[in-house]
C-alpha cells in the first residue's frame, strides 16, 4: 500500500512550523514534505527538532516557479496539500503590492495547477487545503462577527491578494471538481513568530527599553488565536472537513490594541521584575497606516459544531506562555533580529 504523501508549503514559517511539528510527530506513517523558500520569515530553527524524523523532508523552493512545482509534484506524488506559504504583513504589502500578488495569487494558482496535472481528475482521497485570513472580510463595526458567508471586502494589498487566492481555490473546486477546503483564521500569536508582528516586536522592545509604536488611537480590535490551537484546527480540518467548505478559526479573544499592549506591558514588568507601570511609559502613539481596518472578530461556531474544535487557552494564559518562550529563547530572537540566520541559508542554499 502506497505511503500517504503530504506537501506543506511555508512549513518553516511561524504557523507552518507548528503545523509541521504536530503532523510529523502525530502521523509517523505519513510522509511530509516541507516546501519553503526561506525568505526573511522562514527559519529552519523553528523546526530543528523534527529535521531527522524518517517521515520528514525539507525542500527549499519557490511556489512562484511553476515548472519547479510540477517536477516536485511528479517526484513525490502528493495526496494532499496544506498551503500556508504567503506574504502576510500588511505594512510590507503597502510598500510592495506586487510581491503579494506574485506569491499569494500566482503561487497559489501554480500549486492548484500542479495538483490538477498530477491528479488528472482522479480525486479519490485527495485534498487541497488552503489557509487564509479573516482580513479578506474587511472591517466590522462595533458589533457582529465574521461568518463563513460574510461577503469579502479586503482593504489592503495583503488582504486583497489573499481574497484573490481564496477565489481561485474555490473556482478550481467548482470548475474542475478539485477537492478543496479553505480556512480563514484570526490573528495568530505564540512562539517562533517573526518580530515584525505586534506581540513579539513589543516583547523585544520592552526587553530593551525601546519605544512601543501604537497606530492611531490604539482602539483597533482584533481576535487573537494561539498558534498551537490553530495548528490543531488545521489538523482537524485536513482530516475531517467536508469538501468544498470554508471554516473560520478564531480564538474568542477580542482585544483592542491598547488593552492588549497594557496587558503585555504589565506581564513583562512582572516577569522582568520591574516596577509596575515601567513598560507602559514606552508606549508612543504614531501616525495611522492607510486602509487600517477597525475591527476583526470571528464566529468559530461552525468548526466547533461540525468538527469539534475549540481553543484550549484564553488570551492571558497564551500571552503569558508566549512571553516566557521569548524570554527563554534569546538566541533564537537575537538570530532573527540580527539576520544571521539568513546569511547561513544563503551560504548553504545559495542566495535566491
Amino acid at each position: 500500500m502506497k505511503q500517504k504523501s503530504i506537501l506543506i508549503t511555508g512549513g518553516a514559517g511561524f504557523i507552518g512550523s507548528h503545523v509541521v511539528r504536530l503532523l510529523v510527530n502525530k502521523y509517523p506513517d505519513t510522509q511530509f514534505v516541507n516546501l519553503d523558500l526561506l525568505t526573511y520569515a522562514g527559519n529552519l530553527q523553528n523546526i530543528e527538532d523534527v529535521t531527522h524524523k524518517h517521515n520528514y523532508t525539507f525542500v527549499r523552493g519557490d511556489i512562484r516557479e511553476a515548472d519547479f512545482l510540477q517536477k516536485l509534484f511528479n517526484k513525490y506524488h502528493f495526496d494532499g496539500i496544506i498551503h500556508l506559504a504567503a506574504e502576510s504583513h500588511v505594512d510590507r504589502s503597502i510598500e510592495n503590492p506586487s510581491a503579494f500578488v506574485e506569491t499569494n495569487v500566482i503561487g497559489t494558482v501554480n500549486l492548484l495547477n500542479a495538483a490538477k496535472n498530477l491528479w488528472q481528475n482522479d480525486y479519490k482521497n485527495k485534498l487541497f487545503y488552503h489557509i487564509s485570513t479573516d482580513e479578506v472580510y474587511g472591517s466590522l463595526g462595533k458589533t457582529g462577527l465574521f461568518t463563513e458567508t460574510t461577503a469579502y471586502d479586503p482593504h489592503s494589498p495583503y488582504s486583497a491578494s489573499k481574497a484573490a487566492s481564496d477565489h481561485f481555490v474555490r473556482s478550481y473546486h467548482d470548475t474542475y471538481g478539485m477537492p478543496t477546503v479553505i480556512s480563514n483564521c484570526s490573528n495568530n500569536y505564540g512562539p517562533n513568530q517573526f518580530p515584525e508582528k505586534l506581540i513579539p516586536l513589543f516583547i523585544n522592545n520592552i526587553k530593551h527599553n525601546k519605544p512601543l509604536p501604537v497606530y492611531g488611537d490604539g482602539q483597533y480590535t482584533r481576535d487573537w488565536l494561539y498558534v498551537l490551537d490553530h495548528a490543531r484546527a488545521i489538523d482537524i480540518i485536513f482530516d475531517k472537513a467536508k469538501i468544498g467548505e470554508t471554516y473560520n478559526v478564531g480564538g474568542f479573544n477580542e482585544y483592542t490594541n491598547i488593552d492588549l499592549i497594557h496587558l503585555l506591558c504589565d506581564l513583562m514588568d512582572e516577569k522582568l521584575l520591574r516596577p509596575k507601570g515601567s513598560s507602559r511609559k514606552l508606549i508612543t502613539f504614531v501616525k495611522d497606516r492607510p486602509g487600517h481596518d477597525k475591527r476583526y472578530a470571528i464566529d468559530a461556531t461552525k468548526i466547533n459544531k461540525e468538527l469539534g474544535w475549540k481553543p484550549s487557552v484564553n488570551f492571558e494564559q497564551g500571552l503569558s506562555q508566549t512571553i516566557d518562550w521569548y524570554l527563554k529563547n534569546e538566541v533564537w530572537l537575537n538570530n532573527v533580529t540580527s539576520g544571521d540566520y539568513q546569511k547561513y541559508y544563503n551560504k548553504m542554499y545559495g542566495n535566491r
